[in-house]
């Protein structure tokens, strides 16, 4: 039995739309957001377990994602600022809507990698999405690691 969301599912139903109405897709960010939710959350969790303060598939902190619209703020991003804010709902506070709301969740999720210079991976490197998603999504003071098992689930981004 499989938890989570079935991964072709996220890919093509949620992450591959969403980064097109960003205007931030492609192939490789594609894998890269859905490769971040498997190894986050295994597409599973809407809270981190253990009483952490992550929110949503993607795990985003709510500490992140205010700090994120506060760098999207002024005139250099309004656009984008503009085309995240449609994905939004408008009774809920933002930061509560990483939970349930797939859309602004991966949203959030790709403004966090947009603010790194680096260009992204190739689409199919596994290893080098994984190596990304450490750098600049987990960070050196998260939990995550670049091994076999993380690498295996942006393989399974990369097939679904």
């Amino acid at each position: 039995m499989m938890d989570g969301i079935d991964p072709s599912d996220l890919k093509w139903r949620v992450v591959a739309p969403v980064l097109d109405r960003l205007g931030l897709g492609g192939p490789a960010a594609v894998n890269l957001l859905t490769g971040t939710a498997l190894v986050e959350s295994r597409a599973a969790r809407l809270v981190q377990g253990g009483g952490g303060p992550a929110l949503g598939v993607w795990q985003m902190e709510p500490a992140t994602h205010d700090a994120l619209w506060r760098m999207l703020d002024g005139a250099a991003h309004a656009d984008l600022q503009t085309r995240v804010r449609r994905m939004t709902c408008s009774d809920i506070p933002r930061a509560r809507q990483l939970i349930g709301n797939l859309r602004y969740g991966c949203a959030m999720a790709r403004v966090k990698y947009v603010f790194d210079p680096a260009p992204l991976p190739d689409e199919k490197d596994t290893e080098g999405l994984c190596a990304y998603w450490k750098r600049v999504y987990n960070s050196a003071l998260g939990a995550g690691r670049v091994d076999s098992v993380h690498v295996a689930a942006f393989a399974m981004a990369v097939a679904a």
